[in-house]
């Protein structure tokens, strides 16, 4: 029996990507097909490009023609990785830090609502992207990034770049950081004025070895405090993620800390809100979900403040796990964490293509002291 392009395409239907929703012919994942006798090629793009993912897809293919079809076709699979438009602005105002295209700040209004976890698993899903990734731990006064990658005992050497002496982030699991957790003595308080604790994030951002980076991450501290004026006044700031849990105080928090990037003297383009713990779902019974903190908070508050949803994180034990031995849960393959911080990130780099193509680059912040002094 002969067989056509169409027939082909018609197998293909039965078969997704990882961590995609739609099938290979409706996400248009489908470059060529091309049927001669009995040997079909077939040539593919994906979103993940992970040598992991394409041989599992490659051996998906090939199972669907062969039931669909005839399984004595010799059937020859291509994936390539589909290029994501993320292009950094063409121009940056303000002192850039080398190499770096695109800076990501992570906010919350308050503490507890899983800021780190939600910065830890988006760098790790863009590197998993095949993005060049690093974060940079601006939580002075509680950094968790060396625990949550499990490099808490690992010390930053020096290295020398065109004749000067810089800071080499540490790596771990494709992503390159930054934090004060490896410069101090983690049984002991650290005890700084702003001054102090600004020169160290100053140095940690230009003092480094950062290479070149798609992304960086910026993990803030709780609130909207001296910190995170010192990042906007330092750095022109692509782009702000926050996050929140949906019950009503944690979104009034929330809300205000969207404000304090949207202020006319700050004025940083807000990508969208992340809900992170959403939803309980026991172990035991994984098709249950339990609204513990309220059903739609962030979502709804999105919706109010017109603010994009980027989407909703359960609240399950193995993210707290996960975090605990130093393995970011969305390196868990095919496991629904995974997916639901892959689709977070899809999301974010959604609106962080539409700020790019629409919105100048960002300046940074000259904020008017209260004597009228204008401090940079």
């Amino acid at each position: 029996m002969n067989y056509t392009k169409e027939d082909v395409l018609k197998a293909l239907e039965t078969v997704s990507a990882q961590g995609d929703d739609k099938n290979l012919v409706e996400s248009g994942s489908v470059n060529e097909v091309a049927v001669q006798d009995k040997v079909v090629a077939i040539e593919l793009s994906i979103q993940n490009p992970s040598l992991q993912a394409k041989k599992k897809l490659e051996i998906e293919v090939m199972k669907a023609i062969h039931k669909e079809l005839n399984e004595k076709l010799d059937v020859k699979v291509n994936v390539k990785s589909k290029s994501i438009n993320v292009k950094p602005l063409t121009a940056t105002k303000g002192k850039s830090i080398p190499g770096v295209k695109n800076i990501i700040a992570v906010a919350s209004g308050k503490g507890g609502v899983g800021k780190s976890t939600v910065t830890a698993n988006l760098a790790v899903s863009l590197s998993k992207m095949g993005f060049k990734v690093g974060i940079l731990d601006s939580d002075v006064y509680g950094p968790s990034m060396p625990i949550m990658f499990g490099v808490a005992n690992e010390k930053p050497t020096g290295v020398t770049v065109n004749g000067r002496s810089m800071i080499k982030p540490i790596e771990s699991y494709g992503v390159k950081m930054l934090s004060l957790g490896f410069f101090t003595d983690p049984n002991q308080a650290v005890i700084w004025r702003g001054a102090m604790a600004n020169k160290a994030l100053d140095q940690m951002m230009f003092d480094a070895d950062w290479g070149e980076l798609d992304f960086m991450l910026i993990d803030l501290p709780p609130g909207t405090g001296d910190i995170h004026l010192s990042i906007v006044q330092n750095i022109p700031v692509t782009g702000a993620v926050i996050v929140s849990t949906p019950q009503n105080i944690a979104l009034a928090d929330a809300k205000r800390g969207v404000a304090m990037f949207q202020q006319n003297d700050i004025n940083v383009p807000v990508l969208g809100i992340v809900e992170n713990m959403s939803y309980f779902t026991p172990e035991e019974c994984p098709e249950n979900k339990y609204y513990i903190f309220g059903k739609d908070g962030a979502k709804n508050l999105g919706d109010d403040i017109e603010t994009a949803f980027l989407g909703e994180i359960p609240l399950v034990q193995s993210i707290r796990e996960s975090g605990d031995v130093g393995r970011p849960v969305a390196m868990q393959e095919d496991s629904p964490l995974e997916k639901a911080f892959a689709e977070v990130t899809k999301n974010m780099l959604t609106q962080l293509v539409k700020r790019n193509e629409t919105l100048p680059p960002t300046e940074i912040v000259r904020i008017t002291n209260m004597s009228g002094c204008s401090t940079s």
